[in-house]
């Protein structure tokens, strides 16, 4: 890659452990709540249903509101526990507020970023919301690597929309030919940032197939290769 001189990066599952530190987050709730269920059980209908939801959110088709209520109810009601919707209600403020306190990050992202950030510009452009992802970026130790922050919510769409793109190289005074996005997802990352002609690079460590010659890695410091 040459002439490159902006990076941009989403944040959960590429840099901050989202998985993991979901994980723990829902542990330290379902003890405090005392709720009985098999937590690999509960982890193992989530995820899918909350990545399905978060989806929905991202083509605008729910709120931030139901996403954070609908998640936790369709997974009580799939695995038959009963709990009211004042629990759920509890468990999701629980969620938003404890989730920043742990802090564990993708294998190799401070590397990554100590080797990239003499060189280049880092950005990050996140559809997570906002009040939640600085906390993330400043807990985690990694906030100072970046020029600026976009969220989705700060712009008002999501990725892979095209304004959130073109808010974010704007704000960071670059242009597509000089810029790379570095993501997970491929409908929000890669292709969001190719319909702008900015370098895709697509972080896949649980080895999705796709059909896309995009640049792939699956473990962070791959990246090094390319740039």
């Amino acid at each position: 890659m040459t002439g490159i001189e902006h990076i941009f990066f989403d944040l959960d599952h590429t840099l901050w452990d989202f998985d993991k530190n979901s994980a723990l987050t829902f542990q330290q709730i379902f003890e405090e709540q005392n709720i009985k269920l098999d937590f690999d059980e509960f982890l193992k209908v989530y995820i899918p249903l909350n990545l399905s939801y978060w989806r929905l959110y991202r083509e605008d088709k729910i709120s931030k509101e139901a996403l954070r209520y609908k998640r936790l109810k369709d997974v009580f009601d799939a695995l038959n526990y009963e709990v009211s919707d004042e629990l759920i209600h509890q468990i999701s403020e629980d969620y938003i507020n404890y989730l920043p306190n742990h802090n564990f990050l993708i294998e190799g992202t401070i590397e990554l970023l100590e080797y990239l950030k003499p060189k280049y510009k880092l950005h990050i452009i996140t559809n997570g919301f906002k009040e939640v992802q600085y906390k993330k970026l400043n807990n985690s130790g990694i906030r100072d690597f970046f020029d600026i922050i976009v969220t989705s919510e700060s712009v008002g769409v999501k990725k892979p929309n095209p304004e959130i793109f073109n808010f974010a190289l704007e704000l960071a005074n670059s242009k597509p030919e000089n810029s790379v996005m570095i993501g997970d997802s491929l409908e929000a990352d890669v292709i969001g940032s190719q319909n702008l002609n900015i370098t895709p690079v697509f972080f896949n460590p649980n080895k999705e197939e796709h059909e896309t010659s995009v640049k792939t890695v699956v473990e962070l410091l791959e990246i090094k290769q390319f740039l």
